[in-house]
């Protein structure tokens, strides 16, 4: 008897379903049978799920006869199933990787619940993942399992059939079966949850649910979606038959009206001219159903009138008067937008014209705020107080900015300004649009990370990574730069080839780093305790680069496999690339998502050890002498894409992973720290880190801003004292309470994944 029967319906899903199939067979916990059901497709589904029972004796094939509709295929396969759990997934959606090994451990920890409710983020043609809206309902509080009564708010959830996983004992207990006609999840999920003597959540993305730019049942205009009626019909006559569960009555009245108005007002279900007998229908039913007494949100109390009393055509005035509003809005917007534009054009040519003032500095950094433009703005204050700083930074960032400092709002007539008068322009962005650089304006540009993969012009025989760059606008910006701040000789001698122009560059270091000087034991401790790192953990921040050749981000580890082989040390810090790839999908409570962090120095403060792959973060991680080791199984695929100056495993920072399992075994065994670690990181440092001492930025200031010649000298290796490791840190009963409680920590541990920026 398998752990799980995973049930898949397929109708004219020929284009995805061999992605579903794969995403169920291919995963980590094996203990499964699929029963994939060819609802007589007139599509090659049968074809295909012949191919994958002739490969895999774990799918069992059922091919009907004729056409029955979504939910008598699902019927059809669970009559056929064996296993202790059934899951159902639609033919066009995908199991997430290890979803069904976070099941299994869900289910054990709750005591072999009735159901099991999991979580599930859209996916959409561009590569955006997002994650559903009210996945705060899954949050794994209280007492497991649990009554829907002392839940209710699962209720919110999309009542669907394929984020949960059911006791097959159950099921055949209630007899529960899916009926004919659209929206058939209706009548199946309510009762599902009203009865089940015990529910537990797991707050973890199982599925991706696609969505179709056509082709789904949803989105297809037809008369069947007034099978929506008869759905509630059945959900209330499962109610009149159970006295026990009349308490739930009035929720799900004002659940039926939110999906009647939902389906009424959505343009592309109703067939043209159908609507006003729709809602003839739905104001019948709101009679039939409605429960004295029932309380209404006051946000719904517009949507309940609408169905109470049937009008349509004051819908349709109310609509068509919106859409008059919002295209009068849109206009005016332009319009508005338009004379904004021109008149902070002409505000900026004034401002030109007048004197500059020789005591400000304008800085801009790529993220807000830090970064090399925050290190210079610090050592400004410090060394050269008579000078005024301001910071061009979203309103987001402003509490972040040191007090004194004055703060722009990007693209504002005091921003323009600025940027007209301003003595000094710093900046690791590129130039503004529009900005014409005045004779005595000095502008600095440093560079984000010493260049692994290739940049500037040489990004012209890369079109995959270069995308939509304009080489031509990126050296018009490049004649504007005066100094061009660079870390080593090999980052030299790449921007003076890549990004030619007639600048001066400073080859300080990294002004970024010297944080990783001035920070004491006493900060790295208070660093990981506010991350939440237990004491005496092995912390290992995780950062692969990001695949600009790659609509959406590869999965490169399977970190809850990772931190499960290496034992309950080790913890991950994981940070994601990109927001709308959604929320790393991590099994282990020791896989720690810091995606959101602000502050990437950080992280690197707080951690043990670095795994990286291309991103240039390895260079500045070095600079604190701690453990670097590199993975990537696409090496090849990188550096045709992306191109690389240098193969970094042939000058590596550490240890040299080839696959998942030497990583694992690099850790457990000790190499990661051992001496020959250690003696390839002292080669990579005296190569990559000569000027980085902690005093990179003073240099630049007093350089370029104080006019110095005689700078301070370069501290050698040997002699440097960066922050210390954890190990060498206080514990975390030295370091004082934080002023402010940590941000709640999602599930995980400690790798940390980023773009290495």
């Amino acid at each position: 008897m398998p752990r799980f029967s995973v049930i898949v319906p397929a109708y004219q899903v020929q284009a995805y379903l061999h992605e579903c199939l794969e995403s169920v067979l291919s995963q980590s916990y094996p203990d499964l049978e699929l029963i994939a059901v060819d609802d007589c497709s007139p599509d090659a589904c049968g074809a295909v799920i012949d191919e994958f029972a002739a490969r895999d004796p774990r799918v069992r094939v059922v091919h009907l006869p004729h056409n029955t509709g979504l939910g008598r295929a699902r019927n059809a396969g669970m009559e056929r199933a064996t296993g202790d759990y059934l899951v159902f997934l639609d033919g066009d959606d995908t199991l997430t990787p290890d979803a069904l090994l976070a099941l299994a451990d869900r289910l054990k920890e709750t005591g072999e619940p009735d159901v099991l409710v999991y979580d599930y983020a859209r996916t959409y043609w561009a590569g955006e993942a997002v994650r559903n809206r009210v996945a705060a309902e899954l949050t794994e509080r209280g007492p497991a399992p649990f009554r829907l009564t002392d839940r209710p708010g699962l209720l919110n959830l999309l009542m669907v059939a394929w984020n949960k996983a059911y006791r097959r004992e159950f099921v055949q207990r209630t007899g529960l079966t899916f009926p004919p006609g659209y929206y058939e999840d209706t009548p199946w999920t309510y009762p599902v949850l009203m009865t089940a003597e015990s529910i537990a959540t797991l707050d973890r993305v199982c599925v991706h649910y696609r969505q179709r730019r056509a082709g789904c049942i949803l989105r297809t205009t037809s008369d069947r979606h007034f099978d929506v009626f008869d759905q509630y019909d059945r959900v209330f006559a499962f109610l009149d038959g159970r006295p026990e569960l009349e308490r739930w009555r009035p929720v799900l009245f004002r659940r039926m009206v939110d999906h009647l108005v939902t389906v009424y007002t959505r343009r592309d279900r109703l067939p043209r001219g159908s609507r006003a007998a729709f809602l003839r229908r739905a104001r019948a039913h709101y009679r039939r159903h409605r429960t004295p007494g029932a309380p209404v949100p006051a946000r719904a109390r517009v949507h309940h009138t609408l169905v109470r009393f049937g009008l349509h055509r004051t819908y349709r005035a109310l609509r068509l008067t919106a859409a008059a509003v919002r295209g009068a809005a849109r206009f005016a917007g332009r319009l508005l937008g338009g004379l904004r534009r021109a008149a902070l054009r002409g505000h900026y040519r004034l401002q030109r014209l007048l004197p500059l003032h020789a005591d400000h500095a304008l800085f801009t950094a790529h993220a807000g705020r830090g970064g090399d433009p925050g290190a210079l703005e610090s050592a400004v204050r410090d060394l050269a107080p008579r000078l005024r700083t301001a910071w061009v930074a979203g309103p987001e960032h402003h509490h972040t900015l040191a007090p004194g400092t004055r703060r722009l709002v990007p693209g504002t007539a005091a921003h323009w300004t600025a940027l007209a008068r301003s003595a000094y322009l710093v900046t690791d962005t590129d130039t503004e649009p529009g900005l014409v650089k005045r004779r005595g304006q000095t502008l600095v540009r440093v560079q984000r990370g010493t260049p692994l993969g290739h940049e500037g012009l040489d990004l012209q025989e890369r079109p995959a990574a270069a995308r939509d760059t304009d080489f031509a606008r990126v050296l018009a910006g490049v004649d504007q730069w005066d100094y061009v701040v660079s870390a080593d000789r090999h980052s030299t001698l790449t921007w003076e080839r890549v990004f030619p122009g007639r600048y001066t560059t400073l080859e300080y270091g990294r002004p970024r780093t010297d944080r990783f000087h001035t920070a004491t034991g006493a900060d790295v401790a208070g660093l990981r305790k506010s991350l939440g790192i237990p004491r005496g953990s092995v912390a290992v921040l995780y950062a692969p680069a990001r695949r600009d050749y790659l609509r959406t981000q590869p999965r490169l580890l399977d970190l809850e496999r990772v931190v499960r082989r290496l034992g309950p040390r080790f913890v991950v810090l994981a940070r994601g690339h990109h927001p709308r790839q959604g929320p790393l999908e991590a099994a282990s409570d020791r896989v720690l998502d810091v995606s959101g962090h602000p502050d990437l120095a950080s992280l690197c403060l707080a951690s043990d050890a670095l795994v990286t792959d291309f991103s240039p973060l390895m260079f500045d991680y070095a600079v604190l002498d701690r453990p670097v080791v590199l993975h990537a199984g696409d090496w090849e695929a990188y550096e045709a894409a992306r191109g690389l100056y240098f193969d970094p495993r042939t000058v590596p920072p550490g240890a040299v992973a080839g696959s998942e399992d030497d990583l694992i075994d690099i850790f457990t065994s000790g190499h990661w720290c051992g001496a020959r670690s250690a003696r390839l990181r002292a080669a990579f440092r005296d190569r990559f880190c000569p000027h980085d001492d902690g005093r990179a930025a003073e240099r630049v200031v007093r350089r370029v801003l104080l006019g110095e010649s005689d700078l301070p000298p370069v501290v050698p290796l040997d002699e440097r004292r960066p922050a210390p490791p954890a190990s060498a840190a206080p514990t975390m009963s030295d370091v004082p309470p934080l002023a402010s409680p940590p941000p709640p920590r999602q599930p995980a541990g400690l790798l940390t994944v980023t773009d290495g920026g």
